[in-house]
């Protein structure tokens, strides 16, 4: 009596891809949810000066910023090289800053408009003249939460 051997096939199984593309939507969703947008382009060199006491904001979206300093070297050109005080995208005056507010807080609920905090981001470099013509502006326009960013001293 002969005894009949099966041939055995001298190779790994392929690897079943059916659901990679499951797994890519997977891990695409999660980066599109976790990551943040820039919401404005920044036009000013801000180089921000060292604080000794820095305290964390709890709320980040009733926070507004005023960007005040240099145009950045593509739009010195056009601009020139005098401070210049930049309002979401684009460049604009001392008066626009009473519009700016009113805006702003539009765009919050009731209970949260009295929380607004407006965020100064002033090159270091910058003169006092303009940064206090720019407080002058937020308190005509009862914005009396003022916050100034700062990079952490070393220690």
């Amino acid at each position: 009596m002969a005894v009949m051997k099966k041939k055995r096939k001298g190779g790994i199984p392929p690897i079943s891809t059916a659901s990679l593309p499951d797994v890519i939507f997977m891990i695409l969703f999660f980066f599109m949810v976790s990551t943040t947008m820039r919401s404005t382009e920044v036009l000013v060199k801000t180089q921000l000066p060292d604080a000794s006491e820095v305290q964390k904001l709890e709320k980040k979206q009733l926070v507004s910023f005023i960007y005040i300093g240099q145009p950045v070297d593509s739009q010195q050109a056009q601009w020139g090289t005098a401070p210049r005080i930049q309002l979401n995208d684009s460049y604009h005056s001392l008066t626009d800053i009473l519009d700016f507010v009113a805006s702003e807080r539009d765009k919050l609920s009731e209970a949260d408009r009295m929380a607004m905090t407006v965020m100064l981001k002033a090159d270091r470099n910058t003169r006092m003249g303009i940064i206090s013509d720019t407080k002058q502006e937020l308190r005509k326009a009862n914005a009396l939460k003022i916050s100034y960013a700062a990079n952490r001293a070393a220690r």
